[in-house]
């Protein structure tokens, strides 16, 4: 049970009264540690005490803690996974929460890094970029060194991080060709569901949409393409929340004119489902719209999965060719939906999944910042090397965290091919015969 914000307070930004919140969270961890090994947020904080004269928080100085608040990503998974003492404990820690309230604060003193706060205004970057992808794909290429080298100067994104690309046609502009046909003698036939494109499934990964969009047909779903703006996961990041407010009541509003005419929200990312379905509700625990919205949202792996317990999928799958190294994205467990990108690549005939269930270390942008970058690949180095050892196949529901798996199977088998990780979708789609893009 996790409490709504009170963002809105003037004591959420109140200084004193963050410190005071910070020492008595940080006090619970200090004699816990059970995270220790989660993410860096949480040994730069025992680090901090264990260095203290008094090895307690008493002698510690209260700038030290932005270097705890900056190593966290907002995975969320201390508090879903691991922290013991989350509500309704009595001592109701909610570390990720904390360190947004801290980032919040530093947001309206305007201490936020500019480069930062451009980086995450991906509705516009993706539209400006998508004018001219092969110029901006070029520039972005980790073996453009000259221009990577000018962009780490001027953003602080690291200059050898594996960075999303761009494409000239969105896809909501792809869709625009027309819907594939359905499958009517499917099981499912008559659902109907919006695709909520996400900015990095329009801008970046158009090819998990499509193949969503031909799978759903296959088993007689009906679809189209959605995308009112961005959920505001990036801008939550910065500490931004009256930003991802404003647009959570507005795109709301929007989205359920698709519920009301009968379709299901499905969203192409699971950082947005998970905004959708929890974020927006705790930022506005008094708006209808939202509430109503996450009760009609579902993640892309977790809709296949309904379809499949509900009425059955379609007939037409056939066995990959090798095994598959799934890795459950963070904000996909989040949602506590259980593992759904396994259960969705478990319906294929003699699949053999292993699950990874940990740390793929990019953290939205962290990971690609030139501070962070070389901690991100350290962090995931054992999702890495266990996709390396299964071999076959690798997927995760995140485009982010599969970028930064594939740069880090790179770096541990340098020479060898490079090895493509996309969503679990494009996987059954290359199982019903479809294509990875969901293209025959």
């Amino acid at each position: 049970m996790r409490r709504p914000l009170a963002w809105d307070t003037p004591e959420f930004e109140d200084p004193e009264a963050i410190d005071a919140e910070l020492r008595r969270t940080f006090g619970v961890c200090r004699g816990c540690r059970r995270c220790i090994d989660l993410c860096d947020a949480f040994p730069r904080l025992f680090a901090l005490v264990d260095k203290a004269p008094s090895a307690a928080l008493d002698m510690v100085d209260s700038a030290d803690f932005k270097r705890v608040a900056d190593a966290c990503t907002l995975c969320d998974m201390c508090f879903r996974t691991e922290c013991p003492y989350v509500p309704p404990h009595p001592l109701e820690v909610d570390f990720p929460h904390l360190m947004l309230r801290y980032r919040a604060a530093e947001f309206r003193r305007g201490e936020r890094r500019f480069e930062d706060r451009e980086i995450a205004a991906t509705d516009r970057n993706g539209r400006l970029a998508g004018m001219a992808a092969p110029l901006a794909n070029w520039a972005l290429d980790a073996a453009n060194e000259p221009v990577r080298t000018l962009i780490e100067g001027l953003a602080g994104v690291h200059r050898e991080a594996a960075l999303p690309r761009f494409h000239h046609q969105s896809l909501q502009q792809r869709a625009m060709a027309g819907a594939p046909a359905l499958n009517e003698a499917a099981p499912a036939f008559g659902r109907r569901a919006a695709l909520y494109a996400t900015c990095l499934g329009n801008y970046n990964e158009p090819e998990t949409g499509l193949a969503a969009r031909a799978v759903l047909a296959r088993n007689g779903v009906e679809t189209h393409i959605v995308h009112p703006g961005c959920c505001g996961m990036p801008q939550l990041e910065q500490g931004d929340i009256e930003t991802v407010a404003r647009r959570a009541g507005r795109t709301a509003a929007e989205l359920l004119a698709a519920v009301d005419a009968g379709y299901d929200i499905v969203a192409l990312m699971p950082s947005c489902a998970l905004m959708l379905k929890h974020e927006w509700p705790l930022l506005l625990p008094e708006n209808n719209d939202v509430a109503r919205l996450a009760r009609s949202v579902f993640d892309l792996s977790e809709y296949i999965v309904d379809i499949a317990r509900r009425e059955g999928l379609a007939e037409g799958l056939k066995p990959l060719d090798g095994p598959v190294a799934v890795h459950i994205a963070c904000h996909a467990r989040a949602q506590g939906m259980g593992s759904k990108a396994a259960e969705l690549l478990a319906l294929i005939p003699d699949a053999e999944v292993e699950v990874i269930e940990r740390c793929s270390g990019h953290g939205g942008a962290w990971g690609c910042l030139r501070d962070n970058f070389e901690t991100a690949l350290r962090l995931g180095r054992p999702t890495a090397e266990r996709a390396l050892e299964v071999g076959g196949h690798v997927a995760s529901e995140c485009p982010l965290a599969a970028l930064h798996i594939a740069q880090g199977m790179e770096r541990l088998a340098p020479g060898a091919p490079p090895r493509q990780v996309g969503h679990p979708i494009r996987l059954l789609a290359r199982a019903y015969g479809l294509g990875e893009g969901g293209i025959s």
